[in-house]
């Protein structure tokens, strides 16, 4: 198969580039699951943007910057703010279907607020805003005739001549066949890689699959060693984590713990409004100090009318496991949320490898720096996909040059294969997940990633390799080289900064590097 362009994934970042790239060629966009299951799908909170009257992007820049701590590229912010009311006004004509307020102006949005935020600028559709964001792009992207979804297609790897990008291999589920799929440009929108610890947010589909591919064409990736562990999952027995939205916490709800104090406040003067990664290492600590297996969220106080009209998914799961959010508090858990590393793409979305462009949580742009500000990641995407499609238009002569800095290579695990020692690939991808949540979590030590580095190289080694290509063993692959990125950029940043933590260097530097760059070894 053969066309201009090729998307792969199907949330916000690959929707956006298709629908923009369709004006000047055919599109294809492949997704291993259903089209609308990505990370953009279980996307609560909303999307940031500087709409209202008392705010500016000059604020909103601002605002990213300090989340950032430090290390934001700031003409990657610059342009994400200034472009973010534009593209909010795009997705409104594209279908998409915000809240807005009744009184005093039908037609202005409802603008909440979250962790880091000074201003009132999170649009949001209820508490399901990415998957309302999917469905008016998926609407537009079906009756279009240069566009076309193939579902329950996933990609092995990049199609590579001569260090050049022309395509992707991908893997038929339904047949098993392996099918060679060609364009001029192709798109990495793959999503993140929460898969690869062993308490997540993210859907199943979040295995690092773009990360893999990307790593092993040779580009170069940067800053894994930030992970966002969003600080409020749903804690039950019977419950796969589910992410109770930062929004909560932005229209009154506290964090306490089960002796009833209200912790936040010993931590940091915004207290329940403080950045993630400032709440996510509070509760940390708090269970590890007191040995309580969860903290609570409470929200009682509010009004239960207003809490069930503007947290309906949260309310209605919740329900389902026996809380009613009303009238007793959630309680919740840090659960590994966004990735803010990836792979290293210019402002134009362009990766170090020739015709290869990247958008989303899979890449690092740099606006995130060391912890992203809440509810950035849409804009992101939408912002660098519109970019990506209007480059790859115009320009697909070369990759874009190196980012500053010394970029390190990662060489491969030195340990044997032991015929005896192979075990099923999901008890592999298990004991993967509990190396990475024991040794590569929120508070780190160099000796845990050092053992977590020799841990992870043994593990790989005893996956079972089967005889024809497979999903599973693809998704594993590509979890193994998550961890090792995640684990190796980890060590080689000796401070601690923003989401990396690490009890060896518990300063920052005075002058950090803004990347921790990785490449393969040739």
């Amino acid at each position: 198969m053969e066309y201009n362009y090729l998307v792969l994934g199907s949330g916000i970042a690959g929707l956006t580039f298709a629908l923009h790239a369709s004006a000047h060629g055919t599109v294809a966009i492949i997704t291993k699951k259903q089209r609308s299951e990505s990370n953009t799908n279980y996307a609560q909170g909303g999307i940031a943007a500087a709409v209202g009257q008392d705010d500016s992007w000059e604020l909103h820049l601002q605002d990213t910057l300090i989340a950032g701590a430090g290390l934001c590229y700031q003409p990657a912010v610059e342009t994400l703010v200034k472009n973010g009311p534009r593209l909010v006004n795009w997705l409104i004509a594209m279908g998409t279907d915000f809240d807005r307020n009744i009184e005093p102006k039908e037609t202005a949005l409802s603008l909440g607020r979250e962790g880091g935020h000074g201003r009132n600028r999170i649009i949001h559709s209820k508490d399901r805003t990415g998957s309302e964001i999917e469905r008016a792009l998926l609407r537009a992207i079906r009756s279009h005739p240069r566009i076309q979804i193939w579902e329950h297609f996933h990609a092995l790897d990049l199609l590579m001549e001569d260090g050049v990008c022309h395509g992707a291999l991908a893997l038929d589920t339904a047949t098993n066949d392996v099918l060679t799929i060609r364009a001029g440009a192709v798109m990495l929108a793959t999503g993140g890689s929460g898969q690869v610890y062993q308490h997540t947010t993210n859907p199943p589909i979040a295995t690092g699959d773009g990360l893999g591919m990307a790593w092993r064409a040779g580009a170069v990736i940067a800053n894994m060693e930030f992970i966002q562990f969003h600080p409020t999952s749903l804690y039950h027995p019977e419950a796969r984590s589910f992410l109770i939205s930062e929004a909560v916490r932005g229209e009154g709800a506290v964090l306490k713990r089960l002796d009833g104090h209200h912790f936040m406040a010993d931590y940091d003067s915004r207290a329940d409004l403080a950045p993630r990664d400032i709440v996510a290492r509070a509760i940390d600590f708090e269970l590890k100090r007191t040995g309580d297996p969860y903290v609570l969220l409470d929200m009682t106080h509010l009004p239960a009318e207003k809490t069930r009209a503007r947290f309906p998914t949260i309310y209605e799961h919740c329900l389902r496991f026996g809380i009613d959010i009303t009238s007793e508090p959630i309680p919740v858990v840090p659960a590994a949320h966004y990735v803010c590393g990836g792979v290293w793409t210019d402002l134009d979305a362009r990766t170090t490898v020739q015709n290869l462009y990247a958008c989303g949580e899979v890449t690092c742009t740099g606006v995130h720096g060391a912890n992203r500000l809440a509810s950035n990641s849409l804009l992101e995407a939408l912002v660098f996909a519109e970019r990506a499609a209007i480059h790859a238009a115009v320009s697909l002569d070369e990759p874009a040059p190196l980012p500053p800095g010394v970029c390190k290579t990662l060489p491969q695990c030195a340990a044997e294969r032991n015929q005896d020692e192979f075990r099923s690939l999901q008890a592999v991808r298990e004991s993967l997940q509990k190396v990475m949540w024991e040794q590569v979590g929120i508070a780190r030590t160099q000796d845990r990633l050092k053992q977590a580095m020799e841990q992870l190289c043994s593990l790989e080694t005893q996956a079972a390799v089967p005889a024809e290509p497979s999903v599973e063993h693809s998704e594993l692959q590509n979890l193994f080289c998550a961890a090792r990125l995640i684990t190796q950029s980890a060590l080689l940043r000796k401070e601690s900064r923003g989401l990396h933590y690490v009890l060896d260097y518990p300063e920052p530097m005075e002058k950090p590097p803004l990347w921790t760059l990785l490449k393969k070894e040739p």
